[in-house]
C-alpha cells in the first residue's frame, strides 16, 4: 500500500475484544481487519436494512439447520400440479398436516405470534404479506394452487401451537386475522 492515510478510531472495550480475537483468529493486522470490515460492509449495506436482515436470519436459521431447501417456484408449483393429479392426493394432505403439527412444535420458542408465523413464512416466499392493522395479515400468494397448501399448513400449525386465527380466501389471496 501507498502512503496511507492515518485515522484515528475511538473503539469501546468489547468492540477492542471483538478485534483482538479476530486478530488471533485471522493473523492479519488490525489495519487489513478494519479496511476488509469497511469493504465488506459497503459491498453488503443493503443487508443492514431490518427487514432484510430479518430474512436473511430465517434463512440462516432454515438452511444452516440441513431442513430446508432453496426450490425454484416453478419446480415448486409443477410439484402441487402433480399432487392434484395423484391418487395420494387425500395421503399428501393429511401427511402435509402432520408436517405442519410438528413443525408448530419445533419453532415453540421461535413462533409465539400468528405474526412470527407469518413472517417466517414470508421469507420462505410462500407468499407477499401485507399487514393491514394489528391482528389482520393479507397474503398474496403466487399461484391459486399454492393457496391450499399454505392455509392448510397455516390451520394446522397455528391450532397445535395454540395460536388462534381466522383465515378466509380468495382465489390468490389469504386474509388471516390473528384473535387474542
Amino acid at each position: 500500500m501507498k502512503n496511507p492515510i492515518r485515522i484515528t478510531v475511538a473503539l469501546d472495550e468489547s468492540t477492542v475484544a471483538l478485534l483482538e480475537k479476530i486478530k488471533r483468529e485471522i493473523r492479519l493486522s488490525q489495519s487489513e481487519i478494519m479496511r476488509r470490515a469497511l469493504r465488506f460492509y459497503h459491498e453488503n449495506r443493503d443487508f443492514t436494512d431490518i427487514s432484510v436482515g430479518r430474512k436473511l436470519s430465517f434463512y440462516a436459521d432454515m438452511l444452516l439447520s440441513n431442513e430446508h431447501v432453496i426450490l425454484d417456484v416453478d419446480h415448486w408449483l409443477l410439484f402441487l400440479d402433480l399432487i392434484e393429479s395423484s391418487p395420494e392426493k387425500e395421503c399428501f394432505w393429511k401427511k402435509c398436516r402432520e408436517v405442519a403439527k410438528s413443525h408448530a412444535e419445533q419453532l415453540r420458542q421461535k413462533v409465539r405470534s400468528v405474526e412470527d408465523l407469518l413472517e417466517r413464512l414470508e421469507a420462505c416466499n410462500f407468499f407477499r404479506m401485507t399487514k393491514n392493522c394489528e391482528n389482520n395479515f393479507t397474503l398474496v400468494l403466487g399461484s391459486e394452487r399454492a393457496r391450499e397448501f399454505v392455509r392448510i399448513f397455516l390451520e394446522e400449525f397455528l391450532s397445535a401451537a395454540g395460536l388462534r386465527a381466522d383465515i378466509r380466501g380468495n382465489i390468490a389471496k389469504l386474509r388471516v386475522t390473528a384473535r387474542t
